[in-house]
């Protein structure tokens, strides 16, 4: 059975997580800066939203700058901000078009005035759609995230014990607390880790590896994950159930 046909015969992921990486290998491979493999990679950003979204994806969660990229060389620090921003003043149109709906994730303030102002625009200028929640993961780290939540759930609640929140209550203060945990993450550039990306939402997340590098990712590979995720038991801990999809 092939891929698509799998994926016509299997519900779409409800939230899907990529961590988009190889861009700078990509251009290496080309001789190219890597400035080009970065912007080649924003490029593919735009077909994996409408791509996930005409495939009945509601969330898609993308990884654009961790906590710590910041070391990285300056210029490229420099390249990737510039991407960002030209991102954020480009895509509002065919955003609103499409129904997508932005939100940012991450230490935002550690951005420029600049950029701080465009997220702000970006995401209520987008706020009434609801085919898909396109989430940007920049200045994100798996880690601060839930430092963040506790931090937080101890300042709206400065009489009680720590000892008094759950699970739920600090989901709920996380960065993603308005969506689902996702169940897939895909990872390009031939890496097998999840280099502190959504550390406790990832807890019963499929995980998906590619060697095909983020600005080489296409619907072909796209589907692929999808059907490898949909003939997956997803047990959460219990037994088995009954394979959704026989060959």
């Amino acid at each position: 059975m092939s891929a698509i046909e799998i994926h016509q015969r299997i519900p779409a992921p409800q939230h899907i997580a990529i961590i988009m990486d190889g861009n700078r290998r990509w251009a290496r491979q080309r001789g190219l800066p890597r400035a080009l493999g970065h912007a080649a990679g924003a490029r593919r950003v735009r077909r994996v939203v409408e791509a996930c979204s005409d495939r009945g994806v509601r969330f898609l969660t993308l990884f654009a700058f961790s906590t710590e990229n910041w070391q990285r060389p300056p210029d490229e620090v420099s390249s990737l901000m510039w991407l960002l921003s030209l991102y954020l003043q480009k895509e509002v149109k065919n955003m609103n078009e499409k129904g997508v709906r932005l939100r940012v994730i991450g230490d935002t303030s550690a951005f420029d005035p600049g950029i701080q102002d465009l997220i702000r625009s970006a995401q209520a200028d987008t706020v009434g759609n609801d085919k898909i929640t396109l989430t940007i993961a920049a200045n994100y780290g798996g880690r601060s995230d839930v430092v963040q939540a506790v931090r937080s759930w101890q300042a709206a609640h400065p009489d009680e014990s720590v000892e008094a929140m759950d699970e739920s209550a600090l989901s709920a203060r996380l960065g993603t607390s308005y969506a689902p945990d996702p169940d897939l993450l895909i990872r390009t550039g031939g890496e097998s880790r999840i280099s502190n990306f959504l550390l406790w939402q990832l807890a019963y997340t499929e995980m998906f590896f590619t060697d095909v590098l983020w600005p080489a990712f296409t619907d072909v590979v796209l589907d692929e994950a999808i059907a490898w995720y949909g003939l997956r038991e997803r047990r959460f801990g219990g037994s088995a159930a009954p394979a959704l999809v026989k060959s």
